[in-house]
């Protein structure tokens, strides 16, 4: 019997949302609801186990946590990527590292919503609905409105779909995109000043990497229009937070949308919490019950498969891919 860690299950919702029941007699399941202290505490709670289960990239795993793990053989990853699990040292510790190829557009239709909130304003007259209010500010339509987009993979082809059909012209700039790949989604390829000079929700879907971390600076946000909302469900490290912030505080952009974080959790004293035109929302892009009930599924295969000899959907080594 080998032992099965599911790591931050902080809804209780794994064992509900898929079907472990191929497991039971093969594997002792063990559900972590809450985040583990890395390396320490990990090390400590997962000692005794032999597959770990994780939910995106929630918890690291380098090579501090993975070099106390004796029993460790499989690490099941929900996503297509973990960026913060060492796979060299999982490779060196004969750790099989599966992924999932869940497809999903639950992000692109998060960073609408937020877009929807603040170009009309949604939180801020909510809540003074509550209080009694009525009518406190004037929105903004989107239909003839310039929506540049940031990357052009599945997540920003998406957005493209929807931006044309709420009747907005679409920019898009990512350092390899070509204007044909811009033209068979709708889109206009730029370059990456004049998409934030010309443009009035610009949203992020670029993988962060070395070459798009920090990609929106200073710089590229005193091109924005005043009247020009930033939204990233990307990732946090795309955008620098220290400039932005300083943007939002003195009011030379309308406003953003953010899902994503340089630190996660955010912390509870954080300066964007405290700005009325940051609309913030916990890192839900991915997080549906669709969605996390597919993730689990995927794995669940994986880790019967490798059980039984045969991995499927194994992610190589870094040095070969």
């Amino acid at each position: 019997m080998l032992n099965l860690a599911i790591l931050d299950d902080y809804h209780d919702v794994a064992l509900r949302l898929a079907d472990w029941s191929v497991l039971r007699h093969r594997c002792a399941i063990t559900v972590f609801n809450r985040a583990l202290q890395v390396p320490d505490e990990a090390a400590e709670m997962l000692g005794g186990f032999d597959i770990l289960c994780t939910m995106r990239e929630r918890m690291a795993v380098p090579r501090a946590l993975i070099e106390r793990l004796p029993r460790l053989r499989l690490i099941a990853i929900t996503g297509d990527v973990h960026r913060t699990l060492d796979r060299e040292a999982a490779a060196e510790h004969g750790v099989t590292v599966c992924h999932t190829q869940a497809v999903t557009t639950s992000t692109p239709e998060l960073a609408w919503g937020l877009i929807l909130a603040l170009v009309r304003n949604i939180p801020l007259e909510t809540q003074a609905m509550r209080l009694g209010g009525w009518q406190n500010t004037i929105g903004r339509s989107l239909a003839g409105g310039t929506l540049g987009l940031l990357g052009l993979g599945r997540q920003g082809a998406a957005m493209a779909r929807i931006g044309r059909a709420f009747g907005m012209r679409v920019l898009a700039w990512s350092p390899n995109m070509t204007a044909a790949l811009a033209q068979e989604h709708g889109a206009e390829r730029v370059e990456k000043d004049r998409l934030f000079r010309d443009s009035d929700v610009v949203s992020i879907h670029l993988v962060l990497g070395e070459r798009s971390r920090g990609v929106v600076g200073a710089r590229e946000i005193g091109l924005m229009r005043p009247t020009a909302l930033l939204i990233n469900t990307a990732r946090g490290p795309i955008v620098d937070e220290a400039a932005l912030i300083d943007a939002l505080t003195h009011r030379r952009i309308a406003g953003a949308g953010l899902d994503v974080f340089d630190r996660e959790p955010l912390p509870d004293g954080h300066a964007l919490r405290r700005l009325e035109n940051a609309l913030l929302t916990p890192h839900l892009g991915y997080y549906t019950e669709d969605t996390i009930g597919r993730f689990y599924q995927q794995a669940i295969e994986s880790i019967a498969a490798f059980i039984d000899g045969s991995p499927i959907r194994v992610l190589p080594p870094p040095e070969a891919t």
